[in-house]
């Protein structure tokens, strides 16, 4: 089995899973600066033997988007009967995605990720791929694959979500690209180079995302200044408070290779459907305001 150093857990954790319970030798591609797979790194990892290779569309932290069709046609061209799952999960809704025109088996979503009830998902099997082994056994709910009477109520709920996703995908995405641009024009515009960065791949990225770095501060510190007036996530996996605590950078900014003092001060902010220039230019002016008072 083969996937990359950023994808979510949700893959790595299972990866890690069919090496330790079930003896699958398992390959981890890196990614460049910008987070981004390559397609030759992939190819080349391809063998006879491989069952599977999962490369995310996506990525969750820094919005790098992957060139998935060219990595499931160099897959194929290197071992035909490699299978190839797509974790599309945070950029259904945001760009296009298409499996047919991907070339890929498999392909998950997350109905969270745009807009649809919490607790539902969906997997997209190419037909003719080689039946999955259960989930969970029972009655032949789900094609026989997940046993248990299905939510309808969230079903219909990710249907019409991604429905209404669907319609003006272009205009939405451009909306929320601009509104990304906007705050991060207002950021850029408040600090230097030496104080503040940009990750992620400067065109091939979500539309929505933006991921930034302040050098020297810690993620959770300037959250709690901006609790309740901006809604942000810490781009690193350090969960202390205090000054003197010990950082560890989350595994898709270590994997990008970026230093620790700035790592560890790294926001990951969303625009959405509904977001506002108003509530764009008060998010940078709040964030502006309270990374200067850490940096005195």
């Amino acid at each position: 089995v083969i996937t990359s150093a950023v994808e979510h857990v949700a893959v790595l954790e299972t990866v890690k899973y069919l090496e330790r319970e079930h003896g699958f030798d398992a390959t981890v591609v890196g990614v460049d600066a910008t987070g981004m797979v390559s397609v030759e790194e992939v190819a080349a990892a391809v063998t006879p033997s491989t069952v599977i290779v999962s490369i995310m569309h996506a990525n969750n932290e820094v919005g790098t988007l992957n060139p998935i069709a060219e990595i499931a046609a160099a897959i194929k061209a290197v071992n035909p009967a490699t299978l190839v799952h797509c974790d599309a999960s945070q950029s259904l809704g945001k760009v296009p995605v298409d499996v047919n025109a991907f070339g890929v088996d498999y392909l998950t979503l997350a109905g969270h990720k745009l807009y649809a009830p919490k607790g539902v998902g969906a997997l997209y099997v190419r037909p003719g791929t080689p039946p999955l082994h259960k989930l969970m056994y029972g009655a032949g709910h789900e094609g026989g694959q997940r046993a248990g009477t299905e939510n309808i109520l969230l079903v219909c709920g990710l249907g019409a979500a991604c429905a209404l996703a669907t319609d003006g995908l272009d205009e939405c995405a451009a909306k929320m690209a601009a509104r990304r641009d906007r705050l991060q024009a207002a950021l850029v515009a408040a600090f230097d180079d030496a104080s503040m960065r940009v990750n992620g791949h400067e065109e091939a990225r979500l539309p929505n995302t933006l991921s930034v770095s302040f050098k020297g501060i810690k993620a959770p510190v300037l959250l709690a200044k901006i609790e309740g007036r901006v809604a942000a996530s810490a781009g690193s996996a350090c969960h202390a408070t205090e000054a003197d605590a010990p950082v560890h950078l989350s595994h898709v900014l270590a994997a990008m290779g970026i230093p620790v003092e700035w790592g560890m001060g790294t926001l990951r902010l969303s625009v959405g459907r509904y977001s506002t220039d108003a509530e764009i230019d008060e998010a940078a002016e709040v964030i502006t305001r309270e990374v200067k008072a850490l940096l005195v």
